[in-house]
C-alpha cells in the first residue's frame, strides 16, 4: 500500500486513477511515499524521509524546493503541455483585446443603462463607436518567447490566423520542432524577434536565467506600438523596467495574469487574475497527467516529465525489479552489479540514465526476489537510495 499526501483540490477524474486497494489517499497520511499537488508552497517544509516522489498538477514548480528534493533522491513530476490549450485560448483572447478597444466598448455600452429609448441608444452608440475602433491582428507579427508545449501551440495558431509568427528558443526540443508549422520563423537572437513584433508573448519557464529576461534594454528594442504578454511568470518582466516603458511609451501595452503592485490602473495595461489555466478541462487533464506519471512511478520505477530526474523507462517483465538513484560518479553503477552477481542474480533487462549530478537506474532481476536486496544497494557509497517493486 502506498500512502500519498493530498494537498489543494485535485480534480476527482485524476484521483479516480489510484486502485484504493494499493494506494492510500489522503489530506493526512503517516509516512507518505508522495505527494500530489497544485500550487501549496513546500519551501521550508520539513520532508518525510519515506518520500520518493512528488507530483504537480501544473507546469510551474517555484512552489517546490526542487534542488533539495534532488539531493534526497525524490523524483518531481509536472504535467507540461496539459494546461497548454487553456492557456493558448487565453492568448488569443488576449491579442484580440489588446488590438481593439473591447473591454472599452463593453464598458460604455453597459453605461446606457439609463437610456431607454432604442433610437436614442442606436444614435448614441453609432456616435461613439469610433472612440473603440482598433486593428486587425492579421497580417501582424506575433514574436513568441520560448516555443515549448504552450509556445508551439500559440505559434500554430497564430499562423492559422493569418499572423506572421516568428519564434526564440535556443533549447528548443526535436520533438517540439516536429510540432511547429513551416510557418513558423525561427529567430538567433531575442533581440532580433522584439525588434520585428507587433506582439511578442512569453512562454519561458521561471528559473535564475530568465529572471528580468524582459528589462528595460530589451523594451526598447520594441515597437513603440508592439504590446507584450506575460502568461507564463511575473518574474520574467522586470516591474520597474516595465512601469517606466509603458509610462514613457515605449510600448504600446501590456497584458497578463500575474497583476504586480504599481501596474494596476496604469494605461494600456490590462490585467487579470492567474487564469491562465483555470478551465475545469485544464484541471482534469493536469491531474490525470500527473496521477498517471505518479502511479507509473510507484509501481513501475518509470519517470516521464520530471524536473530533475532524467527520463527513464523500461517495460516490465516478470521478474524483481530494483530502482536506484546514485550521484553521477564513477563506479557506483559497477558495485550495484556486483551484488547481483554475488547472489547469483540473473539480470534480465536494465536501463541507466543520468542528468546532471545524478543519475537513475531500473533494473530487472530474475525471478521473485526476497531478499533485502535494495537495502545491500542502498548502502553502497555514492547511492542515495534505492527500491525494490
Amino acid at each position: 500500500m502506498f500512502n500519498i499526501q493530498v494537498y489543494n483540490s485535485i480534480a476527482k477524474s485524476g484521483l479516480s486513477k489510484f486502485d484504493s486497494k494499493k494506494f492510500n489517499i489522503s489530506t493526512e497520511v503517516v509516512e507518505p511515499q508522495a505527494y500530489l499537488m497544485r500550487s501549496h508552497k513546500l519551501h521550508g517544509q520539513p520532508i518525510p524521509s519515506s518520500l520518493v516522489a512528488l507530483a504537480r498538477a501544473g507546469a510551474g514548480v517555484n512552489n517546490i524546493p526542487v534542488e533539495e528534493y534532488t539531493e534526497r533522491g525524490i523524483v518531481v513530476f509536472n504535467t507540461p503541455g496539459a494546461n497548454a490549450n487553456a492557456v493558448k485560448e487565453l492568448i488569443v483572447a488576449s491579442l484580440l483585446i489588446g488590438s481593439r478597444d473591447i473591454i472599452g466598448g463593453i464598458e460604455y455600452a453597459n453605461a446606457l443603462i439609463g437610456v431607454n429609448d432604442f433610437a436614442e441608444m442606436n444614435r448614441l452608440l453609432e456616435k461613439e463607436k469610433k472612440r473603440f475602433a482598433g486593428e486587425e491582428i492579421f497580417g501582424k507579427t506575433l514574436g513568441i518567447v520560448g516555443l515549448g508545449a504552450i509556445g508551439s501551440m500559440v505559434a500554430n495558431l497564430g499562423s492559422s490566423l493569418g499572423m506572421k509568427v516568428i519564434g526564440y528558443d535556443p533549447a528548443i526540443s526535436v520533438e517540439t520542432a516536429w510540432q511547429l508549422s513551416s510557418k513558423v520563423k525561427r529567430m538567433d537572437s531575442l533581440e532580433t524577434l522584439l525588434s520585428q513584433s507587433d506582439f511578442v508573448t512569453l512562454h519561458v519557464p521561471a528559473i535564475p536565467s530568465t529572471k528580468d529576461l524582459i528589462n528595460s534594454k530589451n523594451l526598447r528594442k520594441m515597437k513603440p506600438s508592439a504590446k507584450l504578454l506575460n502568461f507564463a511568470r511575473a518574474e520574467i518582466v522586470n516591474l520597474n523596467d516595465l512601469i517606466d516603458a509603458i509610462e514613457n511609451k515605449v510600448i504600446g501595452g501590456y497584458i497578463s495574469d500575474f497583476p504586480m503592485p504599481g501596474m494596476i490602473g496604469l494605461k494600456n495595461v490590462l490585467l487579470m487574475p492567474h487564469i491562465g489555466a483555470s478551465t475545469k478541462e485544464a484541471e482534469e487533464n493536469c491531474a490525470v497527467m500527473a496521477s498517471e506519471q505518479l502511479i507509473d512511478f510507484l509501481e513501475n520505477g518509470n519517470i516521464i516529465n520530471s524536473v530533475n530526474f532524467p527520463s527513464t523507462e523500461m517495460a516490465r517483465t516478470d521478474g524483481t525489479r530494483i530502482t536506484f538513484t546514485n550521484e553521477n560518479i564513477p563506479k557506483v553503477l559497477g558495485h550495484v552489479l556486483s551484488v547481483f552477481a554475488d547472489l547469483n542474480l540473473n539480470i534480465i533487462d536494465m536501463v541507466n540514465k543520468s542528468r546532471g549530478d545524478i543519475a537513475y537506474n531500473i533494473i530487472d532481476v530474475e525471478g521473485k526476489i526476497d531478499l533485502a536486496i535494495d537495502r545491500n544497494i542502498a548502502n553502497i557509497s555514492g547511492i542515495v537510495n534505492a527500491r525494490k517493486l
